[in-house]
């Protein structure tokens, strides 16, 4: 694989989630950037922005094991990993695989389960393995959790803890469409009430696992200068001396951030990072890896309005 096929795996696969999806071409960009580092992408937004859709036409466009789970606040850790049950023709325990052996996984509404069944993802977001009774069970290079949350109903839900939070490479904001956007939609899905199947849109899965893994290997090698890790690490760094941040982000946000930069500059058709690959996915990236000291939030302080005057402060190199 050459770099020009991963500009044309990542342009194919957006004009299939366009088929169903209008709109929201920051939200499918970063997805795809995560897609191509390995990373998980957690969706927030208010009821009726596409955030199920657009996992579904996402996944729709990968030759990949697609595995969705609706999460309750009765859902326990076996409901989601599986678990050995006793077979009396054997006379032996057989493991009863749940929901989260596949590639794609739709973690729908995962803030309305307790943090007990949130945590049994956490190996799995980290590792891509699961351990069930003592056994590890490898879930495959290709795993990839993309999570959804509703931000304004308080009502029955658990919020993630950090370090949750911190196994997602981006938390992405869905926003209201424009008024364009919005005409389209209502032109488009505008004779259902029901949410539309994916089968009526004609989605084809042009992206195989050897090409998303042929494709994984190149983005690793794509150039980073020593200037852009020293910026990459100052932008970090800053987070933690903030007077507004109570808690920085971590080393491990400084490795993503260098990944999903890599995977951006992929995206955009070149073989070397820019500092524009790094602010472009800065924001996404850490909004959910700061934790605001209370004062700042005494004066309304949000971390989306902190984050981007760290960008604006820290020197970019030339």
């Amino acid at each position: 694989m050459e770099l020009r096929d991963v500009s044309t795996i990542t342009e194919a696969l957006r004009g299939e989630i366009r088929k169903a999806v209008v709109g929201q071409d920051e939200v499918v960009e970063l997805m795809l950037v995560s897609l191509l580092c390995g990373g998980h992408v957690l969706l927030e937004g208010v009821p009726g922005t596409a955030k199920t859709l657009l996992a579904q036409s996402f996944a729709a466009g990968l030759s990949l094991r697609f595995g969705r789970i609706q999460f309750t606040p009765d859902m326990m850790p076996g409901d989601l990993l599986g678990t050995n049950l006793f077979d009396f023709r054997t006379s032996s325990f057989n493991l009863t695989r749940g929901p989260i052996f596949t590639d794609i996984l739709l973690a729908d509404e995962i803030n309305r389960t307790p943090p007990k069944t949130q945590a049994a993802l956490l190996q799995a977001m980290n590792e891509r393995n699961v351990t069930i009774d003592g056994t590890t069970h490898p879930l495959g290079e290709a795993f990839m959790v993309v999570a959804t949350q509703n931000p304004i109903e308080q009502q029955g839900t658990y919020p993630l803890p950090e370090a949750q939070l911190d196994r997602f490479l981006f938390k992405v904001n869905l926003a209201y469409p424009s008024r364009e956007e919005e005409f389209a939609i209502v032109a488009r899905h505008g004779h259902r009430a029901a949410m539309p199947k994916l089968a009526e849109f004609g989605l084809a899965s042009i992206v195989s696992e050897q090409d998303l893994l042929a494709a994984r290997a190149l983005v690793g090698g794509i150039a980073l200068g020593e200037p852009l890790v020293g910026y990459i690490v100052d932008l970090i760094r800053a987070t933690r001396n903030h007077p507004a941040i109570e808690t920085g982000a971590s080393p491990r946000a400084a490795t993503m951030l260098a990944s999903a930069s890599r995977a951006r500059a992929a995206t955009q058709g070149r073989d070397f990072v820019i500092p524009d690959d790094v602010k472009g996915i800065a924001l996404p990236l850490l909004r959910h890896r700061i934790v605001l000291a209370p004062n700042a939030e005494i004066d309304g302080l949000v971390s989306d309005k902190v984050i981007l005057e760290l960008i604006d402060q820290v020197a970019v190199p030339r």
